[in-house]
């Protein structure tokens, strides 16, 4: 097994994927290292990130050590995330949107099989965006619920769901299906 890169290189790589705060202790038994080398480290680490006015800043909160975004780059971050959440959705997402806007309150199991595809991923992205949110347990299955936000209704322009259109128009007659299939 290939040696280790310096301890520096090793507490910013660790630092840099973790969603929380990671106690001192438990990075010096990742690392391997005296937790009093971690330690000073991470201390140096964080005065030279000062220093230096990156972007970012390692504090120790909550009883473990984390990278954040530095006070004064906050409003460009803030931007960055907003801006990425105005995109336009994806067919797949206005697809499971609808279901779940029509179906509410729906399992994943039920908004897949109505799709007739896995919806896992498109489902983090509306929970993400926060266009719907979990709405308890089904009592039979233990499934969890899913139901839109208000933030749907805003994006959508309306008060409530009872302002959705009717399915029944937009869908096809089953004259014209029938036809469809006798023209193939």
């Amino acid at each position: 097994m290939a040696p280790l890169p310096p301890l520096r290189q090793c507490l910013e790589a660790i630092l840099l994927v973790v969603e929380e705060p990671v106690a001192d202790v438990v990075l010096a038994q990742i690392t391997e290292r005296p937790r009093d080398e971690v330690v000073q480290t991470l201390h140096e680490l964080s005065a030279e990130y000062t220093e230096q006015q990156r972007g970012f800043d390692l504090r120790q909160v909550a009883g473990g050590w984390r990278l954040y975004t530095r006070a004064a780059c906050a409003p460009l971050v803030e931007k960055f995330v907003l801006d990425g959440q105005q995109a336009k959705l994806s067919q797949p997402a206005l697809e499971t949107l609808a279901v779940v806007a029509y179906r509410q309150p729906v399992s994943r199991s039920r908004i897949s099989a109505v799709r007739g595809v896995n919806c896992d991923g498109v489902m983090r992205t509306l929970l993400t965006r926060g266009l719907i949110e979990e709405a308890g347990t089904d009592v039979d299955s233990g499934a969890i619920l899913y139901r839109t936000t208000l933030l749907f209704l805003e994006k959508m322009g309306m008060r409530t769901l009872d302002e959705l259109p009717e399915l029944a128009p937009l869908l096809p007659s089953v004259e014209s299906m029938e036809e469809n299939e006798s023209l193939a």
